[in-house]
């Protein structure tokens, strides 16, 4: 039997400022619809991530399944913001109310507060050497040595990033990826994120590039890369703010903003609560089986 007609929205995250942001596909009604299809639908469609809403187990809980163009994410944080923004909007669930959405990495907590949406990362904040070298990343970014003001680290909540601290906003500007070096550098290391970041009194610029079939690409807003670089200033002690806000996109004409601040709990560990505000911008009706 073909797969029936699919309604989905369109929004764009970690923005309230329609056309910014990073762009979402939410399907809220993909109960019994096969993995293949959700990734066929996603490589159609061609955003950075696109996510499926599952059968409801209850009024609360929600299980989904986000994919990229080419593979299925454990976790990622852009689209738990638009999934829980769209159901509030479209009163699904209950603002007043903490929700959860399921993913493969785990339950993420999701809270309201005004227009803003709030989840706490499942898996806490892992953090290990990176096997990326100061110059190795120099050479990565097109930048000097003295441009990367300390070692790199390989930093998790969910989904794994080199993190990259860069010296300004200029050399962050700067920063270009190639093919040769990222092949030489990142592709062995098994994690193919990076994140270069310059933080300040609490307010940080960043940039995440990656890479798939087409080559390397630019993502304009990356929930899950600022949840792991959050867990990395609070372990390391790498800043005095204790919350931050994070400037992504604007280099790619798509300006974003991501709300962080680590949640230790009693045992020790940090989980993070990641918030970000997002519009709907479209909606219509897929045709997966023609």
């Amino acid at each position: 039997m073909s797969p029936s007609p699919l309604r989905y929205a369109l929004l764009d995250v970690f923005t309230a400022t329609p056309l910014t942001g990073n762009p979402l596909a939410v399907f809220p009604d993909a109960e019994g619809l096969e993995a293949a299809t959700m990734q066929a639908i996603a490589r159609e469609l061609n955003l950075s991530e696109t996510i499926f809403v599952e059968r409801q187990r209850d009024d609360r809980r929600f299980p989904v399944r986000i994919f990229t163009p080419h593979r299925e994410l454990p976790f990622a944080g852009h689209p738990v913001v638009g999934t829980a923004h769209w159901l509030a909007a479209r009163e699904r669930v209950d603002r007043a109310r903490p929700l959860m959405l399921e993913a493969p990495a785990g339950a993420l907590r999701v809270r309201f507060e005004d227009d803003l949406v709030y989840f706490t990362t499942a898996t806490p904040a892992e953090l290990a050497a990176s096997s990326l070298g100061r110059s190795d990343a120099a050479t990565l970014f097109g930048l000097e040595a003295r441009e990367i003001i300390a070692d790199p680290v390989l930093a998790s909540c969910g989904l794994p990033y080199h993190l990259v601290p860069l010296v300004s906003r200029e050399a962050l500007s700067r920063a270009a990826p190639a093919d040769s070096p990222w092949a030489q550098h990142v592709l062995p290391s098994g994690v193919e994120q990076v994140y270069a970041y310059v933080e300040q009194e609490g307010e940080i610029s960043a940039r995440m590039f990656t890479a798939g079939p087409g080559g390397l690409y630019e993502d304009p807003a990356t929930g899950s890369a600022a949840a792991a670089l959050a867990g990395h200033l609070h372990a390391r002690q790498a800043s005095t703010a204790r919350r931050w806000r994070i400037h992504q996109g604007a280099d790619m004409g798509r300006p974003s903003e991501i709300l962080v601040r680590p949640r230790p709990d009693d045992q020790g560990r940090v989980r993070i609560e990641v918030g970000g505000r997002a519009v709907i911008v479209g909606e219509g009706v897929l045709y997966p089986g023609g």
